[in-house]
């Protein structure tokens, strides 16, 4: 690692302050940061870290929505027993995030400002319909993810919390790779009184995004058979050593109708 100054602010006010210079990073769970600087493929000036400010874990729900803290460790996400009450598959999708290591350092709020291509959370927040709460506003999640590894936050901005509409029903399911467990192929699947809402992870070149064709048919007829012979195009989908962009685009009507046919 190069050198860097450490700072552990105690208050969400004093974190955005020190986030605000251009040579600072933000730490959350550290799950990215810290091995990319280990590797030297980042070397910032300093270190925000959040993990002594108070008041951004925790899972609630209220009015018909779920508010989870971005602090909330995956394995907090997890066994959450009022998650699983609400959206169990949330829950669900948070335990299959890596090794038992990661789930009990990495955070939600990290997870998604980091927006890993091949990253379970920003497919959630997609199909949902969430909203992301900062310290200075709240973001749709249609309007949050960007691109690859790139987010609406502003310099110096910082998740607090991430409020999830409940669903009618939902599920997720992965295709993941059996070394990383990052998402070859992840969809989640969530039925909305205002329809059906399909995202897709891991297979996009710019990232998460959602499958029009699959939400009017599923909207339609919430069955597995309603898009069993939608054929995805090959346009926009990753080709790398784990799987092409013919191959992607198949898991994806498979992750889709098996998440479909696992919504409750």
């Amino acid at each position: 690692m190069y050198p860097f100054t450490y700072h552990r602010p105690d208050s969400v006010s004093a974190a955005a302050k020190l986030a605000g210079d251009a040579e600072a990073k933000v730490m959350a769970g550290g799950m990215t940061l810290l091995p990319t600087m280990k590797q030297r493929l980042a070397s910032p000036g300093a270190i925000v870290d959040l993990n002594g400010v108070s008041g951004l874990s925790g899972v609630t729900v209220a009015g018909g929505k779920v508010t989870i803290g971005a602090m909330t460790r995956h394995a907090d996400v997890h066994t959450s027993a009022e998650l699983r009450k609400a959206i169990p598959a949330l829950a669900d999708l948070a335990g299959w995030i890596g090794d038992p290591m990661v789930r009990h350092r990495g955070t939600i709020g990290g997870s998604v400002a980091n927006n890993d291509p091949a990253a379970d959370y920003p497919a959630a927040c997609m199909a949902l319909g969430a909203t992301i709460v900062t310290d200075r506003r709240e973001i749709a999640a249609e309007d949050f993810f960007t691109g690859l590894f790139d987010t609406a936050l502003e310099q110096g901005e910082l998740i607090t919390k991430i409020v999830f509409p409940v669903p009618q029903k939902a599920a997720y399911q992965k295709f993941r790779n059996p070394a990383s467990r990052y998402a070859i192929v992840g969809v989640f699947v969530a039925q909305t009184s205002a329809g059906v809402r399909v995202a897709v992870t891991g297979a996009g070149e710019s990232g998460v995004f959602r499958v029009k064709s699959f939400e009017d048919a599923l909207s339609k007829d919430f069955s597995a058979k309603a898009i069993e012979a939608i054929k995805l195009p090959t346009d926009g989908l990753n080709s790398d050593i784990h799987a092409d962009a013919v191959y992607r685009a198949h898991l994806i009507n498979v992750m889709a109708r098996r998440a479909v046919d696992a919504a409750k």
